[in-house]
């Protein structure tokens, strides 16, 4: 694993159970969504490792190459075109790691679940589509898939009912609805078990849209007992 992946985790309180995966966006780190432990409320919270990892650090090209933590490279602010294929990939394969890390610990993959934001829920659907077992469940929110062709060429059958949670702000100006919506769509037309949520927020997270994650990973888990 990279030098420089590294993770903030907040342990379980009680019997180790599930695991759930947090991915960040664009410039921020690990602990940009570390409170989200608490805002979800989830009864099961005693029983879940959540894991914050944080993106290496890489120069950004839209960003005139200054170096921040990403995911993969921006080429250009068209989100969809000349995107960093390869640096997603080399993304995916290191949260992969860290499915394998819970694995042996003893955790089902089934009660893994991945979520991000923005270039962080780029990668969770990349590797949560992809992964060769199946997965509790996905939340890409703020989010796009410029890998999606790849998926259609390459599926995975593993996780094609697994419940994927999408959620985006009608007022963001980083990553157009449009965008994010087009994603849904797509999916839903694969036959992918995909939600759909909309808010009147920017690109960010609100409460709303907190509660209603909650019930989809409280579903989620509950689906594997």
């Amino acid at each position: 694993m990279q030098t420089d992946f590294t993770t903030i985790e907040i342990p379980p309180n009680s019997t180790h159970q599930y695991s759930i995966i947090w991915l960040h966006g664009l410039g921020a780190d690990g602990h940009d969504f570390e409170n989200i432990a608490q805002e979800l409320h989830l009864k099961v919270a005693p029983n879940v490792h959540y894991i914050f990892p944080n993106a290496p650090i890489q120069s950004i090209t839209i960003n005139g190459g200054m170096k921040m933590r990403a995911w993969y490279d921006i080429l250009e602010r068209t989100l969809d075109l000349q995107v960093d294929i390869e640096g997603i990939y080399k993304s995916s394969a290191l949260v992969e790691q860290l499915i394998t890390k819970e694995i042996e610990k003893g955790i089902p993959s089934e009660n893994i679940l991945l979520a991000g934001f923005s270039q962080g829920g780029v990668i969770a659907l990349q590797t949560g589509l992809n992964y060769p077992n199946k997965l509790a469940g996905i939340v890409a929110l703020s989010t796009y898939f410029p890998t999606l062709d790849q998926l259609i060429t390459e599926p995975s059958i593993a996780n094609k009912t697994t419940p994927i949670f999408m959620g985006h702000g009608i007022l963001d100006s980083v990553v157009n609805i449009e965008t994010g919506k087009a994603v849904y769509n797509k999916l839903h037309e694969l036959q992918y078990n995909i939600q759909w949520h909309d808010y009147v927020m920017e690109h960010s997270v609100c409460i709303e849209e907190i509660h209603h994650i909650s019930a989809f990973i409280t579903r989620a888990f509950n689906q594997q007992k």
